[in-house]
């Protein structure tokens, strides 16, 4: 059977089977703070509160799930949402504009009435929505398992579909990893379609594909995202894999946890092939996001993550809702041992941690998460540790206040680690709007520097970056 045929029998299938289940109204990815907006908005009158930097010129920008229609809310997942892209650009102290817009799939600008965007397709479903980043001068929306990425212009308007500059048709990932020596994003990537491997790829400063290492697996492990060092990337292999179950019952996404699936860590050199990868077992959990790693004297790594004990295991609709434990830890991996060490450093409902990405695979100090509790009336925070004392620092943004992750601006490119700002959204459920929180890195639990107060609510979403303008 060919991709394409295989793409729309799995297509065909699963549309066939959610049409036969019965209706639920009911869905906590669709209300409160993650219910969808209805209308592109573009505003450039806006009040601020405080002093914006006139040292960060550029464009934030932060993507989600904001579908357009959903036929039957107890099947709708959080991850299968169509993509919208929430910008703010900001120069020399001023907030010019804000903008939201749909990635334009095909799907998405047949209900506007639009012209299909130009480019290759490819995969089963229709949607990117995942992360949102600049490479080689351009700006880019991508989304795993099978989906090209989507380049969007200077107002986050579609341009084209394709893997950047080169012409490959394969899967790509929602979490690349630029080298700061080379520039090139590195990333595991799988493919929904293909459960026997995965792909280390390298895609070169300029956006054309210069290394693909095909990489064994089994049982089609969803692998979200990566981390590398100066001579290495670390590939997670966890017990969250492809169920062909879930399809057969009309679930949209189609991966669940699996007791069945060993948990390990390989080691792959960022010039090798997949001989030389090395694994290591570790207690099974699952990492949607590591931190940062670093390679260690003795050709092994340290690796900051934050685990969960499970994940899609009950929950048919997004990530487990009863608050299970969480934690954020140092795995240490050594070539004398054929299993991971576990230190946790810090317990607590958090997720989506970052730090400052000059040092992406370097030695680093200091990072940052942001409070992951569904009881959205808490106070939800962010967290700073500094990794070298232990200390952690709190700035909490109030009662109903919902802060999504949070991107780390340095004050100038040669400015040390941690000087500079850390700049996310922060939804209030008590007045249901927005605001763009700038904080001061070096005291972040002192009151912000700035704050833009948006015209829209921006749902509680995925990733976003910060993407300066050219030097």
């Amino acid at each position: 059977m060919s991709r394409n045929l295989a793409e729309r029998t799995v297509g065909w299938i699963s549309r066939w089977v959610r049409q036969r289940q019965p209706y639920q109204a009911s869905n906590i990815y669709l209300e409160g703070p993650f219910a969808p907006v209805h209308d592109e908005v573009t505003e450039t009158r806006l009040k601020i509160t405080g002093q914006l930097p006139r040292e960060i010129n550029g464009l934030y920008a932060r993507i989600g799930p904001n579908p357009m229609h959903v036929d039957n809310p107890g099947l709708y997942h959080w991850f299968a949402g169509d993509g919208m892209v929430h910008g703010l650009r900001l120069a020399d102290g001023e907030a010019l504009w804000y903008r939201n817009r749909w990635v334009g799939t095909d799907s998405v600008h047949r209900a506007q009435g639009k012209p299909l965007a130009p480019g290759p397709r490819r995969g089963v479903a229709d949607t990117v929505n995942t992360n949102v980043f600049g490479h080689a001068g351009r700006v880019w929306a991508s989304v795993e398992a099978g989906m090209l990425p989507v380049q969007l212009d200077d107002q986050l308007e579609t341009v084209r579909h394709g893997y950047f500059d080169s012409d490959v048709m394969r899967a790509f990932s929602a979490h690349p990893h630029r080298d700061p020596d080379t520039g090139s994003l590195h990333a595991i990537c799988y493919d929904a379609l293909d459960q026997r491997r995965v792909q280390h790829v390298e895609v070169d400063a300029t956006g054309q594909v210069a290394r693909v290492v095909d990489i064994p697996v089994s049982h089609g492990p969803m692998i979200h995202d990566c981390a590398i060092t100066r001579s290495q990337i670390v590939v997670l292999d966890l017990p969250v894999t492809f169920s062909l179950s879930r399809v057969l019952r009309g679930n949209s996404m189609p991966y669940a946890w699996n007791d069945r699936h060993p948990a390990r860590v390989g080691l792959l050199p960022l010039k090798g092939e997949a001989k030389d990868i090395r694994w290591f077992n570790v207690e099974p959990c699952f990492v949607f996001h590591p931190c940062n790693a670093q390679d260690t004297a003795d050709g092994g790594v340290l690796l900051d993550v934050v685990v969960h004990r499970r994940m899609f295991d009950r929950s048919r609709v997004g990530p487990e809702t009863d608050n299970q434990k969480i934690t954020f830890e140092r795995w240490t991996i050594s070539p004398h041992r054929s299993d991971v060490v576990r230190e946790v450093l810090h317990e607590g409902s958090q997720e989506f941690p970052r730090f400052d990405e000059r040092l992406t695979g370097r030695p680093y100090r200091h990072a940052y998460t942001v409070g992951f509790d569904f009881d959205f009336s808490l106070a939800q925070q962010l967290n700073a540790y500094d990794l070298a004392t232990g200390r952690h620092a709190v700035h909490k943004f109030g009662l109903g206040r919902i802060p999504s992750e949070a991107v780390f601006v340095p004050r100038a490119p040669d400015a040390a680690e941690n000087d500079g700002w850390l700049v996310n959204y922060v939804t209030d459920m008590n007045t249901g709007t927005t605001d763009f929180v700038v904080l001061n890195a070096a005291d972040v639990a002192g009151p912000p520097q700035a704050v833009v107060h948006l015209p829209a609510r921006v749902p509680l979403g995925f990733h976003g970056n910060w993407i300066p303008d050219p030097a």
